[in-house]
């Protein structure tokens, strides 16, 4: 069952900036043959589009896992698990980040989070995840852990 999804689509200033190579190729494109222009143009719209819906990532936490992007870990090898956001996620990012870490970013999405992993055998420390509902995320993950892991009994 699925805990979580979120895919991370691109911000929407993304799309118009997309419609600026319109008129960049007619320009290039108009004194060999306008009909060229529009041709080539409506192409590099198009591929343009589907690339950037493509590359988007999917978050997923179900069936005891979590997967981000093309990366998939079972909850239970998740320790600590912190939001941030603000000038905390971009530290995140940056000065405190280590360079053995696996990071899902995107550069429109401002909060971050960071999960740590418990797995001995993995070099990763933590993992760095990009999300717009980081408290849900955490949530998510928590909740699937608790269903994973065996309860105790005094």
């Amino acid at each position: 069952m699925e805990q979580f999804r979120e895919r991370l689509w691109p911000a929407l200033w993304w799309y118009p900036i997309i419609v600026l190579i319109v008129p960049a190729t007619l320009l290039v494109f108009e004194p060999i043959s306008l009909i060229a222009g529009i041709l080539t143009a409506t192409a590099l719209v198009v591929g343009s589009l589907a690339l950037l819906i493509g590359s988007a990532p999917t978050i997923r936490v179900a069936d005891g896992r979590l997967e981000a992007g093309k990366a998939r870990i079972p909850v239970a090898m998740i320790g600590d698990m912190r939001a941030a956001s603000g000038e905390e996620a971009r530290a995140e990012r940056g000065p405190l980040l280590d360079a053995r870490a696996w990071l899902l970013l995107r550069g429109d999405v401002g909060p971050v989070v960071r999960l740590e992993i418990t797995d001995p055998e993995d070099p990763t420390p933590y993992w760095v995840v990009s999300t717009r509902r980081p408290d849900a995320l955490i949530e998510a993950i928590a909740g699937a852990r608790r269903k994973t892991m065996p309860s105790e009994s005094p």
